[in-house]
């Protein structure tokens, strides 16, 4: 008897992840395909092609792995968040895909959040419509509707214009799992003399929720990811989701007081709520979980990029003293010894783009010490770490303020991939344990299939993930009181430097 598999695929910042489960949660394959972004005309996109080339280059690869043709009992698509891709009444994009990482839709992002009383972030897909609004874009005059790449790439398998709840929410304002009636009319009203051949309602995908069905594989969908044929047309697809929502599942992190830190390009950490928060906060996004739960998120546009980027110079170092170390040996090493460092006296900034959470649209990437400073290789790694945190930590301070409770956040990303040291420091930075679970590193897609095998269960989301993670390995990590110690003194610094890091944007052009 064949096994039936579940299918999720992730378009991700730098790879286009496939994962096959079996009915139990299992990993029977893994494709992926890696990708870059691209900067034209003054803003991050990804080629249409690469986009649909990536994704069968990803498919065909998991197939290859998986070693045999796989019975796909249902399937899902997730992509990085929000973001803004306007169709025509054919489906076509009418401008290049912008993505979350662009931070041009400041003056739109800052309306739209007096008007509603509620923070609207620069990435997400309303912020960036009304800014082509103010910009007086000509392609809206021929728009049909928007979405986000997850959506586009759902539709374009199955025909239906449709996002779940977590990632329709970041699309514009949920309340009571659908779009807030008066935030749209709101919006109506600002627009109605332009004179659009549309309204708000009418270009918004439909919301679904987790284990709902959003439609079915067509003939031209199967041709699109397999043009072998081998995939049939008629597999059922759960709703397509953001990285967010898909991290709160592969990391089991849906109950309230519950969370989980996304750590790699860009990082985020998201923490469910139990009751409202009092006021808004700027560096907060309320968006919701794939079943449609309230959920505090801070996002942070950098990461790990720059910490790349000294790992390349370790390598091209150690490679004129005639050694071969690789990008993953060179980092391997930063880690292990930022065990022994304290940071002390130094202070970095990874900003290589923009960061809303420090109140930057740009940015230059900044090292500094101070004469004291602790100038060994071991605070020098330890630093690198803490820079990959801190605008994280900066942000979640509004939570703290609020008195949010977190028992435990789950970790997931590239920065996990040495988990002693990244745990130890996410958990300084975030003030909770830190869980990274043995399938976390499967990410995203991993979640996405999983959301594909709680299709059409009756049980609620928490319920059946508790089922499927119970016996599931994972280490837990809380910092010790002197990482923590040496954290808050790197954070009290570093708060001091963002003055300097904002004069960098300013004069170094």
């Amino acid at each position: 008897m064949e096994e039936k598999l579940y299918l999720g695929i992730e378009f991700g910042s730098t790879r286009i992840k496939s994962v096959m489960i079996d009915g139990q949660g299992t990993v029977r394959a893994i494709g992926q395909h890696v990708w870059e972004n691209e900067l034209k005309n003054g803003l991050w996109t990804y080629a249409y092609d690469a986009v649909g080339e990536g994704l069968r280059a990803s498919f065909a690869d998991c197939v290859k792995a998986y070693g045999k043709t796989p019975t796909i009992a249902a399937m899902g698509i997730s992509g990085m968040m929000h973001g803004y891709l306007p169709l025509d009444r054919n489906g076509e994009p009418l401008v290049p895909f912008r993505t979350w990482r662009n931070t041009n839709t400041g003056a739109s992002a800052a309306k739209l959040t007096k008007l509603f009383g509620e923070n609207i972030p620069l990435r997400w897909s309303i912020a960036h419509l009304y800014q082509a609004i103010l910009n007086n874009e000509p392609h809206l005059k021929d728009l049909c509707r928007i979405t986000t790449l997850a959506g586009y790439v759902h539709e374009k398998l199955t025909g239906e214009s449709v996002l779940g709840a977590g990632e329709a929410s970041g699309c514009f304002p949920l309340l009571g799992g659908d779009y807030n009636k008066k935030y749209l009319k709101a919006f109506g009203d600002l627009i109605k003399d332009k004179g659009y051949p549309w309204t708000i309602e009418k270009i918004l995908p439909r919301v679904l929720t987790a284990g709902e069905c959003a439609g079915k594989l067509t003939e031209e969908g199967a041709r699109f990811i397999d043009p072998t044929g081998m995939l049939k047309a008629g597999i059922p697809f759960c709703p397509p989701e953001g990285d967010a929502g898909t991290g709160m599942v592969a990391t089991n992190s849906v109950l309230p007081q519950t969370g989980n830190v996304s750590a790699g390009t860009s990082s985020f950490a998201m923490v469910v709520l139990s009751e409202p928060l009092k006021q808004m906060h700027e560096t907060i996004d309320m968006v919701t979980t794939p079943d449609g739960k309230p959920v505090a998120m801070v996002h942070c546009n950098n990461c790990t990029s720059d910490l790349n980027a000294w790992g390349n110079v370790l390598s091209q170092f150690a490679s004129r003293l005639g050694q071969k170390v690789s990008l993953s040996d060179a980092l391997t090493a930063l880690f292990d010894a930022a065990k022994e460092g304290t940071a002390e006296g130094l202070v970095g900034y990874n900003f290589l783009s923009g960061e809303p959470v420090a109140g930057l649209n740009e940015g230059r990437p900044l090292f500094a010490r101070l004469p004291q400073g602790k100038m060994t290789f071991a605070d020098f790694a330890k630093a690198q770490l803490y820079s990959c945190v801190a605008a994280l930590a900066y942000g979640m301070e509004a939570l703290w303020e609020e008195n949010v409770q977190i028992k435990e956040m789950c970790g997931h990303g590239g920065f996990f991939k040495s988990p002693e040291s990244a745990s130890s420091v996410m958990s300084a930075a975030l003030r909770s344990p830190v869980t990274v679970w043995d399938t976390a590193g499967e990410g995203g897609a991993y979640g996405m299939a999983v959301l594909a095998l709680y299709m059409g269960k009756k049980e609620s989301l928490p319920a059946f993930l508790d089922k499927l993670f119970a016996s599931a390995p994972k280490t837990t990590r809380t910092c010790s009181k002197e990482e923590r110690e040496h954290f808050d003194n790197y954070m009290a610094l570093y708060r001091k430097g963002l003055a300097a890091e904002k004069a960098a944007v300013e004069t170094l052009q």
